[in-house]
Parts: C-alpha cells; sequence; structure tokens
C-alpha cells in the first residue's frame, strides 16, 4: 500500500479509472478508499483475487465490507503473470532475477501455486460465485474501457522561419540557394525536374517543416565544424542533396524519390543523418535545448533475452555457480538464436544429463526473444509541437541528460509520428581527427565534399586489397573481394559496398556479377515479348550493374518495369525486403511478379531467378543511394591511408574503439606502410596520439604513441604531466611530486615503458616508483621542493627479457613496438614443423600445412555456414575457413583461444587471394605463459572469463613447470563479429 501517490481532485483527469490492487496486509486500505473517493470521484475499484491461498473466502468477504463501507465498488481480477499454468516456473525464475536472489533463497517472495494465469470467463465466475456484483462490476468497467490509436494527436513542431514567409516558401528558397551554390554553372536540367517534383510532393504532405529541421540540425552542426552526412533511403533526395543533407550528387546518379516518399506508402519522412561518434551528444543536446524536454525524447528500443544474457540470468538464478554459468555462456555463438543446443552444452564441459544443467538450459531457452529491459534507440528523436509528455511517458536514460519515451521505432512507426535520427559514426571522427592532423602539418584545410574522386593511386591501393582501416572494406570477405571487383572509378566503391552482403550472397548475385565484369560471361538483357514492351526496359534498369540487380532500388524498378508492378504492389515489395524491418511477407509477391513477367514473355526460368535474386534483399541488402553515401566515406578514408598513411593512423588510434581491428593490427600495418611509429614517452608524449617530424617516415612525419593507450590510465593524469612538463635532471620522484600524481599513476606509466627519456628501462622505473606513497600528500605535509624520500644507491637489476618487455606492453598499451609475440615462440613452432603465415602464403594450392598464430578476428556474417578467423604471426597473417561441421567439432577452440594453431589446405583464389581451410585446430594459449613468466600484469581478471582463461584438451596441456595458462593474460580480447 506504500508508494501511492497522492491525489488532488483538480488534477484528476476526466475518464480516469484507478484500481486498487490490495497487498496480502489491509491495514490503512479503507483510508486510501476514503482519500480516492475524495480526489476523484467514481473513478476507483477495489481489485480482488482468488489466490487458492486458504483464506479466499474470509478475504473476499473482509474486501466486500470494505467495499460497501466506502462506497468502493469489488472488481473480479486475477493480477495475471502468465498465460498458462505451465509458466509458473519461468515466472519464479523471473522474479528471482528481478529481486537479485536464487530460487533457494527466494522464500516469500515467489507465489505458493500457479494460479495468476489468464483463466476464461467461465472459470472466474465459478471463483467468484459468492460475489456475481464484482463478475458484472468487472464487464462494467471492459464496457467504459475504449481506446483507438488515431484518438492520439501529434503536430510536428513548427520551425520558426524568417517573418513574413510561410515554411514551404522558405523551404524552396533555400533549397533555391543551396542548388545554385552546390552548381555554379548551372543547374542541371534532370535536377531542376527532380527538385520541382519533390517540392510539389512536400508540399502537397506538408513535410516542409520536417525538412527545415533536418537543414537546421546539419547547418548547427557544420557550424561546430562536426562531420556529418546523410544516409539511407534520404540520399534519394534530390532536396537533400543541394541542402547539404546528402551527398549522392542526382546529376550523376540515378536516383529513386519513390524508395524515400510517395503517395501511395503515405508515410512520414525518416532522415538518418550520421555524425562524428565522439561529438554527436553536443547535437542531441542542442535538440532537448531547442525544443525543451518536454517536446523531445529518443524512441527506445526493447532489449530482449539472447542465449548468452539468458544463461547467465538464469543460471545465477538458479544457484549455478559463475564459472558455470560462464561456460555455458561462452559456448554460444552471437547474440541471437532459437535454442541452445545439447552440443553446445557438451562443447562447454557439462553433463546434459545433469539435472541443474538441463533445467537451467530448457529455461532459458524458454526465456529467449523476452523483453528484458528498455533502453535507449540509436538516435531516434521524436519532436513535437505541444507537450510530449502528455501523449508518452517519458523517463530519464542511464545516461546524465538523457531522456526517452517508452515507445520503440516500430511504435512510432504504427503511429506514424516524424523521427529524426541522430546517428553515430566512427569513421567521421577518424576522418574529422585525420583532417585536423593534416591542416596542423601542412596548413591545408580539408573536408569531405573537397576529396577528388579519381585518384588513381588510391583504385591501385585497394585493388590489392589493402584497406585495413578503411571504411566498410577492411572485414576480410571485402579484403578478398577488392582483388576480384577491381574498383577503377567511383561507382565500383558503390558496387563493392553493396556486394559483400547476405542480400546480393543468397540471391546468387556475386559470382554472375564478377564473370560478366571479368568478361567471362556475355552480359545480356531478357526483354518481354514485342507486344507487351520494349526490347531493352530491363536494360535500362540493370546496364550499370551488367544485368544483375545489386541494389534494392534495381529490385523495385524491376519489378515495376518487367511485372507491371503498382505504386502499391512495389511499396509491398519495399517493405518485404526492407534491411532489418523486412515485414517476412517477400514470399507473398512470388507467384504475382513470376507470373506477370512469364505472362509479358519473358522466359519462366529468367523470371523465376529475378524473383530469387530480390527474395536475396530479404536477408540483408543495401538501397544504392545508402551504399552510395558509405562509398564516399570509403573513398575519403582509401585516400587518407593512402596520401597520409601517418595521420591515418594517429586518427584511427584517436577514434578508438572503433572498426575492425584492434590498435596493434593498425600500428602494424601504418609501419609496414613506412611509418614510424614512436613509445609513449613522458617528456613528448601528451593524452591523444600525435604526429611529430621524422624524416626517414612516410611523409616526413610519426606517430607518437599517447596516454590513452595505456590500459587504466586517466585523461585527468595526463593532464597533470602536461601542466608540468619533464625537466632537465628530472626523475621519477620528482615528476611525480610536481605533477601531483600518485604511486597508481606513475606504476601504469612504469608499466607502458614510458621512462627511457630519463634513463629507466620499464623494470628500474618499477624499482624506483616502489618508494612513492599511495595516497596524495596532504597540503600541511608537502614539501614542493624537496626531495620526500632519501636517496639511495642504484639496484644492479636484471636486465628485462624481451619476451617479458612484449608481455607487458601488451598487457598496458595492447601492443609492441619491441617485437611480436610469434617472433619470439617460432622455435617452439618450428620444432613441432608449424609454419609461419609468410610461408603458408607461399605454399601451392592444395598444400596441406599447420600454421599457427594470434587470433585477431572470429567472423560468421549473416548467420552462414561458413566461419572466418584470422591469425596474424610476425610475418603477416592467414585467413582460415571451415565449415559449420568443423566448427562444431572444434567450437570450444574457436570460441576462446587467444593463439591457435590451424591443420589445413591451402586455397588460392584466380586473384591471387589465400585462404586456409582448417580441418583441425588446436588452443596454443598456453605459450603465451613462455613470454612472461615473472612479470605480473596489474590488471585485475575475471576467473570466469573463458575468452582470458580458456580450458585446455590433453593436447594443449600447459608444460610442466611453466605458469598455469588461466594465469596469464598477455593479450588483449580478439574482435568477435557473429
Amino acid at each position: 500500500m506504500s508508494g501511492v501517490p497522492s491525489l488532488k481532485a483538480s488534477r484528476a483527469p476526466e475518464d480516469l479509472l484507478l484500481i486498487v490492487m490490495p497487498g496480502r496486509r489491509l491495514d490503512g486500505l479503507e483510508r486510501l478508499l476514503d482519500r480516492l473517493a475524495d480526489a476523484a470521484p467514481a473513478a476507483a475499484w477495489l481489485g480482488c483475487i482468488m489466490s487458492r491461498a486458504g483464506d479466499d473466502r474470509r478475504r473476499l468477504m473482509r474486501l466486500r465490507a470494505l467495499a460497501e463501507r466506502t462506497q468502493t465498488p469489488l472488481l473480479a481480477v486475477n493480477d495475471v503473470l502468465y498465460h498458462d499454468p505451465g509458466q509458473r516456473d519461468l515466472q519464479d525464475v523471473m522474479t528471482c532475477i528481478r529481486e537479485g536472489v536464487t530460487i533457494h533463497t527466494a522464500g516469500r517472495r515467489l507465489n505458493a501455486n500457479a494460479e495468476r494465469y489468464l483463466k476464461p470467463a467461465e472459470e472466474m465466475a465459478r471463483l467468484f460465485r459468492d460475489a456475481p456484483d464484482a463478475i458484472a462490476a468487472t464487464q462494467d468497467v471492459l464496457g467504459r474501457v475504449g481506446f483507438d490509436l488515431s484518438e492520439l494527436s501529434y503536430q510536428y513542431p513548427e520551425e520558426p522561419v524568417p517573418p513574413g514567409w510561410e515554411a514551404q516558401a522558405w523551404l524552396e528558397t533555400l533549397t533555391r540557394r543551396h542548388a545554385e551554390q552546390t552548381y555554379p554553372d548551372g543547374v542541371p536540367e534532370k535536377v531542376q525536374r527532380l527538385l520541382a517534383k519533390e517540392l510539389a510532393f512536400i508540399a502537397k504532405k506538408r513535410f516542409a517543416h520536417y525538412f527545415l529541421t533536418i537543414y537546421d540540425i546539419v547547418r548547427v552542426a557544420r557550424d561546430m565544424r562536426i562531420l556529418c552526412q546523410g544516409r539511407g533511403s534520404a540520399a534519394n533526395s534530390a532536396v537533400c542533396y543541394v541542402l547539404g543533407v546528402t551527398c549522392v550528387d542526382p546529376a550523376e546518379s540515378d536516383v529513386l524519390f519513390e524508395r524515400f516518399l510517395s503517395d501511395d506508402r503515405d508515410e512520414p519522412p525518416d532522415i538518418d543523418v550520421d555524425f562524428e561518434h565522439e561529438r554527436r551528444e553536443e547535437i542531441i543536446q542542442h535538440l532537448y535545448n531547442r525544443y525543451g524536454r518536454q517536446r523531445a525524447g529518443i524512441a527506445a528500443t526493447v532489449i530482449r533475452y539472447r542465449p548468452r544474457s539468458a544463461i547467465r540470468e538464469v543460471g545465477k538464478a538458479m544457484g549455478l555457480t559463475e564459472d558455470v554459468t560462464a561456460r555455458l555462456a561462452s559456448g554460444q555463438w552471437g547474440s541471437y538464436g532459437a535454442s541452445i543446443p545439447d552440443r553446445d552444452i557438451r562443447q562447454a564441459g557439462m553433463s546434459v544429463e545433469n539435472p541443474e544443467i538441463r533445467r537451467t538450459v530448457d529455461l532459458a531457452t524458454r526465456l529467449l526473444g523476452f523483453p528484458r529491459h528498455l533502453s535507449q534507440h540509436v538516435g531516434g528523436f521524436v519532436l513535437t509541437q505541444d507537450r510530449l509528455d502528455e501523449m508518452v511517458p517519458i523517463g530519464n536514460a542511464a545516461m546524465p541528460d538523457r531522456t526517452f519515451i517508452e515507445w520503440d521505432k516500430d511504435d512510432i512507426d504504427a503511429l506514424r509520428l516524424m523521427k529524426v535520427d541522430i546517428l553515430a559514426l566512427g569513421m567521421l571522427t577518424c576522418i574529422r581527427k585525420a583532417f585536423d592532423l593534416m591542416a596542423g602539418h601542412e596548413g591545408v584545410e580539408h573536408e569531405l565534399a573537397s576529396i577528388p574522386n579519381d585518384d588513381a593511386g588510391v583504385y591501385d591501393m585497394l585493388c590489392k586489397g589493402d584497406s585495413i582501416g578503411v571504411f566498410q572494406v577492411e572485414s576480410r570477405a571485402q579484403i578478398n573481394m577488392l582483388p576480384r571487383l577491381k574498383p577503377r572509378i567511383f561507382y565500383d566503391l558503390v558496387i563493392e559496398v553493396a556486394i559483400v552482403r547476405p542480400g546480393p550472397i543468397q540471391g546468387d548475385m556475386v559470382h554472375p556479377y564478377l564473370r560478366r565484369r571479368n568478361g567471362q560471361e556475355v552480359v545480356e538483357y531478357a526483354s518481354p515479348h514485342p507486344d507487351h514492351g520494349p526490347k531493352d526496359e530491363l536494360e535500362l534498369v540493370l546496364k550499370k550493374t551488367l544485368g544483375v540487380p545489386l541494389f534494392q532500388e534495381q529490385a523495385m524498378k524491376v519489378a515495376m518495369v518487367a511485372a507491371k508492378f503498382n505504386d502499391a504492389d512495389a511499396n509491398g515489395l519495399r517493405k518485404a525486403m526492407g534491411t532489418f524491418r523486412g515485414d517476412g511477407n517477400i514470399h507473398l509477391y512470388e507467384d504475382k511478379m513470376v507470373g506477370r513477367m512469364t505472362a509479358r514473355g519473358y522466359p519462366p526460368a529468367f523470371a523465376q531467378r529475378c524473383f530469387d535474386q530480390i527474395k536475396g534483399f530479404g536477408s540483408y541488402g543495401f538501397p544504392e543511394s545508402h551504399a552510395a553515401s558509405f562509398a564516399k566515406l570509403v573513398y575519403v578514408s582509401s585516400w587518407i591511408k593512402h596520401h597520409h598513411p601517418a595521420a591515418f593512423c594517429c586518427a584511427l588510434l584517436n577514434s578508438q574503439p572503433m572498426g575492425f581491428y584492434a590498435p596493434a593490427q593498425l600500428v602494424r600495418d601504418a609501419q609496414e606502410h613506412g611509418v614510424e611509429v614512436r613509445s609513449i614517452d613522458v617528456s613528448v608524449s601528451g593524452w591523444d596520439n600525435a604526429l611529430e617530424p621524422a624524416a626517414g617516415s612516410t611523409g616526413g612525419v610519426a606517430v607518437r604513441l599517447g596516454y590513452r593507450q595505456i590500459d587504466g590510465f586517466r585523461e585527468d593524469w595526463a593532464e597533470k604531466l602536461a601542466a608540468c612538463p619533464v625537466r632537465p635532471g628530472d626523475d621519477v620522484e620528482s615528476l611525480a611530486r610536481r605533477a601531483g600524481l600518485r604511486a597508481a599513476a606513475m606504476r601504469k606509466l612504469a608499466d607502458a615503458d614510458a621512462f627511457r627519456s630519463l634513463g629507466l628501462d620499464r623494470r628500474e622505473a618499477l624499482w624506483a616508483i616502489r618508494r612513492l606513497p599511495d595516497d596524495d600528500a596532504l597540503p600541511l605535509f608537502a614539501a614542493a621542493d624537496a626531495r620526500e624520500l632519501g636517496t639511495e644507491e642504484d639496484a644492479r637489476l636484471p636486465v628485462m627479457p624481451l619476451g617479458e618487455h612484449v608481455a607487458a606492453d601488451y598487457q598496458t598499451v595492447r601492443l609492441s613496438l619491441k617485437a611480436h609475440p610469434m617472433a619470439i615462440l617460432r622455435p617452439v613452432f618450428e620444432a613441432e614443423r608449424v609454419i609461419s603465415c609468410a610461408a603458408t602464403e607461399a605454399k601451392r594450392g592444395g598444400s596441406v600445412v599447420r600454421t599457427a598464430g594470434v587470433v585477431l578476428v572470429r567472423q560468421r556474417p549473416g548467420g552462414g555456414k561458413a566461419i572466418f578467423v584470422t591469425l596474424e604471426d610476425e610475418t603477416g597473417v592467414t585467413n582460415v575457413v571451415m565449415f559449420e561441421k568443423t566448427f562444431e567439432a572444434f567450437r570450444g577452440v574457436v570460441m576462446s583461444a587467444r593463439l591457435m594453431e590451424v591443420e589445413g589446405v591451402v586455397e588460392k583464389s584466380p586473384e591471387g587471394v589465400t585462404h586456409l581451410m582448417a580441418r583441425r585446430l588446436f588452443d596454443r594459449t598456453h605459450e603465451l605463459g613462455r613470454l612472461s613468466e615473472d612479470h605480473q600484469t596489474t590488471v585485475e581478471l575475471s576467473r570466469a572469463d573463458v575468452g582470458t582463461h580458456p580450458q585446455y584438451s590433453r593436447h594443449t596441456r600447459p608444460q610442466a613447470g611453466g605458469r598455469h595458462p588461466r594465469d596469464v593474460r598477455i593479450l588483449p580480447g580478439s574482435r568477435d563479429f557473429h
């Protein structure tokens, strides 16, 4: 009965219905009902449930008496928690999860029986046979409750326009001005037609205020020097292009405005704009400040239980130990799944016959897909003219200064609310930082639009698959595709972005396109019977992609041209194949499309193939406009990498976490491009990685690593060091005292080997720091210019072995400039005839080899049958491919090994791309213990982390006398995408 809000009669909304659900104790209930009767007359009811707790009849009589005394009608309810009695055990588990207890200690928090299910009317009438008035009152309340989504009124905010202007007229004026600026030699006739068509549509739908909002957001971002770019279907809009929202030039591209907006769809516009991921919050706060939190809110998203989270939480509720739940959860590949198979339990070393394990897994499986909690959408903003909080509840997010509404994006679509998507993109942050670095060292300012897109050297680099760090084309699949596709013009990059997607792959579009591009297959276009249309009707649609539909716009056009789909049919097809939000109804269009194409004279086999290709987009396919937007960033990031590799590496490191590769691989790639990378040093480093002159480095500059690379080092510590630069004669103690740094901060620096300029290596610096106090000195006792500690003779410390240095480097800065771990371990593997990555690359196709390396990336794209693992050693990388059968046989190794040995068959593509088709895999992580037998990490580890403390088979048992492998964490985790 506690926590009931106070009500005032003057604030009681019209048609308010209040149902009071009493607890087990009825103390204070009568007083509460009297208060409600005064505050909301005739708006309160008293609920009663028959819980079969043994006192139902007595409790019913007491509640009836209370209802009569307070003139409060009694309702027959059941306070339903689940739809079926068989769900009671799952409800108990969810109660334990919510309360943070186990099933063994939950006690009275759990219901005594399974009666809280949705009972039929006959059962409710039987239970309340002594109170038929309660049944009648319930039916009366249900008759009074009515709700329809159409009752919700919504008005988009009226954007401020200059005095005397209407929103549409002002939008048209801005569009005309910017069009003239965009095309100084005259607006092309094609663009003029598109602008007139779009502006007329915007006027008809009264969307002008929405476009003005987007224009203003982009303008504010550019005034703040925040890079931004629109993407998605909005890139089909000429208005968006000339207003600077998107980058796809309608004069050069075949845009399809109907993919963005159309009469038949009758949907509000949805424009996605990417901003620098480190500065997007400034734009979000701008929206809050401009519209007020009562008129602006981020949409919600429903977080659901997936295999890993379900196992962890159910396991904890069932009383399993943390290490057992971690083992079970670690065997789940990816976040999504419909089941937890027995093989995963066995791979985790558990028995499927164990009743506790079996019960836990069964309950976790039933929980899959259930909502877990409500979170923020990635950036969808709802804005209103009137108060948003009177339409939907607004809650405070976990992040500071963030509020979000309780409706998710699907609710917003159903209610036809207009949403502004403020998204974050790490590559925009990287490009901005690279531009700033280039300007600081060259004095030349760059913007996205100022980078020419016809640099032959950039395309030469991409044709070689040299794209580590480059936006969208740095995965192993994209790197392997680049030499096959051989991009030479910008549109080739648009195709490159789109072609390595589940949609084109599952639709069998990739190989036909490549064969046609390489002249191995004739480019031909089927045509209808002469009575039904021109011979070249499909050629006009598919010519740019050699007769193969690669984009969603082409799929829609094929259906409209060849099958004569009207706008309604095309819109339904668009929804069915929509990325992420496909409605699963694409099969409903098969007979219609194939039948109509056949009736118009197209060969049946060709018609079926067209539909199968379109059906592939239901898995995941890009609109051409979206691919073109991303291709711009592909080209710009490639241009920076090619012409300014040092700035590119520095910007990537300063923008982490982002992208496909860890800092160690980004630094190695820069070194392979001739960039000198220098270690962290207290005399010259700052928080960020920086550029400094270096005659022998590519471009005349070297990368100096910054303190941000040190695991656990704080930015405010870096600021203190920057305020107190190293002086001649400084030692560890004097520097710590002047900078006001505690021993913990100095130990981090020593662990990172950052005192070389003071004449101290890692071990000597740690020895010197041992005497520093762990706490800040009190002002009364601080001696600003005097040494606090007595002098002592220098200790003669043994030289730290290279292996320990490398291990400490990886533990503290996640990379090493001294050596690669595999270089030190090479004698071990050579003795076992395990060859290097470079030697694997040199082998002929069909050769059976054994190789080993550090695991960089594990990937299972699109839920496919193939799994990809990238291994790295001191000589290069090996791309390992395995099919599902091999993966399942070695699941534990694939999912947890940090250092992996693979036995397999070398495969060579005609373009020279090498893969190793895995047969057997072995976890050799324990070998990393040879690097650091005496060096203790300062990072606290979780004993339950199977990724850092994997289990070992007999094959991988550590050597006698070495440290236990669970005490070794030499390398940071791989980057896994599944």
